[in-house]
């Protein structure tokens, strides 16, 4: 809780993954790969409670043994490669409230970002909070500078950004940023009159590279590994 708002964090972990089989639990670095959201979100100064949002049992027995809440199965409706998040969160906030058990904020907490710390989820709530603003997403610079990139149509190049600074070094271009997929926080009015994580109004809290690294391919696997390493050595 913060400011008397009662916060609850919510981590989809579906079963189903085409790109790496059984993804959400796989090994990573001795644990798996939800554990480090789960362990994160638990030691968070302001989330009250941790939920993970699961139609798989091994995914449920594995988020109890690091922590979490798995207070129901998700239906086989909200598991396909169709189903969206914003509708997973939904299902899980009536579920609550038919117990009356009642929210301000969701973190929704993506379990491909391993390199997310608690400090990044607890400096996101607290800016959410200190703007009074009704949805917040974490972002990171992007890799590549659009004003580099060009479509080619009939081997001619055009540009996708139009700017007039293309001539600069690379160190002098404008930054650009991303979604990482690290942090999502909303109002549950927002959520529900909304349906959406984000909108015109929503503020950005910015991530660095590194704790931004999302599992989505195998290489991303490696390179979680990599700094995962490297940190447990700092």
């Amino acid at each position: 809780m913060i400011n008397g708002k009662r916060i609850i964090a919510i981590i989809p972990a579906r079963g189903g993954s085409k790109g790496i089989p059984n993804k959400n639990i796989i090994d990573l670095c001795g644990k798996p790969l939800i554990a480090y959201s789960v362990e994160e979100a638990k030691k968070s100064k302001y989330i009250d409670r941790v939920i993970v949002s699961t139609d798989s049992l091994k995914i449920k027995e594995v988020s109890l043994n690091y922590g979490a809440e798995v207070p129901f199965i998700r239906s086989e409706e909200l598991s396909s490669d169709s189903a969206k998040s914003i509708d997973v969160v939904i299902d899980c906030l009536q579920r609550l409230e038919d117990t009356y058990d009642l929210y301000d904020y969701v973190v929704l907490l993506q379990p491909t970002s391993p390199l997310r710390m608690c400090e990044d989820i607890d400096s996101a709530i607290e800016r959410i909070v200190e703007f009074k603003s009704k949805s917040l997403v974490s972002m990171c610079e992007a890799y590549q500078n659009p004003i580099l990139m060009r479509t080619i149509e009939k081997d001619r190049m055009f540009k996708i950004v139009d700017c007039n600074k293309s001539n600069l070094r690379r160190q002098e271009l404008p930054k650009f940023y991303i979604f990482n997929g690290a942090i999502y926080i909303s109002s549950v009015e927002m959520i529900y009159s909304e349906r959406a994580f984000v909108n015109d109004d929503t503020i950005p809290f910015i991530m660095d590279k590194e704790r931004s690294i999302d599992i989505d391919e195998p290489k991303d696997i490696v390179l979680a590994e990599y700094f995962l390493k490297r940190r447990s050595y700092i």
